[in-house]
């Protein structure tokens, strides 16, 4: 599942080639993940021009000059890819057709990728957002007796970590992911913080520097403790996997454990 830098990246890299193109045509392929009827959402968007393509948590958001947003959900295996003229892609859920021959496509080989014309807001404040503060995490914190993990991963709470990221970010703020909310301590909770700042912020920049025209959806080379092939972490620990919610956890016993 493309988590946070994995769609960022994807932001950063189509926002320059699509700002300012107007939608002359839409093919639907699965009217069933649209939010509302082919005609409505063709009634609403085509002729209208992109003000901007950016990532919110999870989605993807191209908002237009009129005020109307296209939301994309990728879901598990979803992906959204630049093309001229012909469409050589599979499994394509939706085609947006500009002026002068280029286009996107909504690709997903499972078929749940989703399109929401004018999505509602998630009430989780982004990790990248500066309102993501140490006060803010101890105020969510505060009374909870779930997982941390579980907690990093609610998007309720914070949008756009995900299974792989939350793993690397405690990993990085030294805490166990069965670790619980309440029982963590006031100074490890701003390290916390720093580490997710960190954690994405260095991912998106490495995915950037080494991948600038990713077009293959999740990116794993950058990883330090949630990859398969790594047995050990970079201090020489080696790292341990266990389910938390059927999701895989990888974690060391260099990680404090709070309970």
């Amino acid at each position: 599942m493309p988590e946070l830098p994995d769609l960022e990246v994807l932001s950063l890299n189509l926002n320059p080639k699509i700002k300012g193109k107007t939608i002359k045509g839409i093919k639907v392929y699965r009217p069933k993940n649209l939010n509302v009827s082919t005609e409505k959402l063709k009634k609403r968007i085509e002729n209208q021009a992109i003000r901007e393509f950016r990532r919110d948590g999870k989605q993807l958001l191209m908002e237009f000059e009129s005020g109307e947003i296209l939301g994309f959900q990728l879901r598990l295996n979803g992906w959204i890819q630049f093309f001229k003229e012909s469409n050589p892609h599979k499994y394509a859920v939706m085609e947006l057709y500009f002026q002068g021959g280029t286009a996107l496509v909504l690709t997903d080989p499972r078929g749940l990728a989703k399109a929401l014309l004018n999505p509602v807001k998630p009430k989780g404040i982004d990790a990248m957002s500066s309102a993501l503060t140490p006060e803010f995490l101890k105020e969510k914190m505060a009374g909870k007796s779930i997982l941390i993990k579980k907690f990093l991963m609610d998007q309720d709470i914070i949008q756009g970590i995900g299974n792989r990221y939350s793993d690397e970010i405690l990993w990085k703020a030294g805490i166990s992911p069965f670790s619980i909310c309440n029982k963590i301590p006031q100074e490890k909770i701003h390290v916390l913080s720093d580490a997710i700042k960190i954690v994405l912020g260095q991912t998106t920049k490495q995915i950037l520097d080494h991948h600038p025209d990713n077009a293959s959806g999740e990116i794993l080379d950058f990883l330090l403790i949630h990859h398969p092939k790594k047995k050990k972490s970079p201090t020489g620990a080696s790292i341990q996997t266990k389910l938390i919610d059927s999701r895989k956890t990888y974690f060391t016993s260099e990680q404090e454990l709070y309970v």
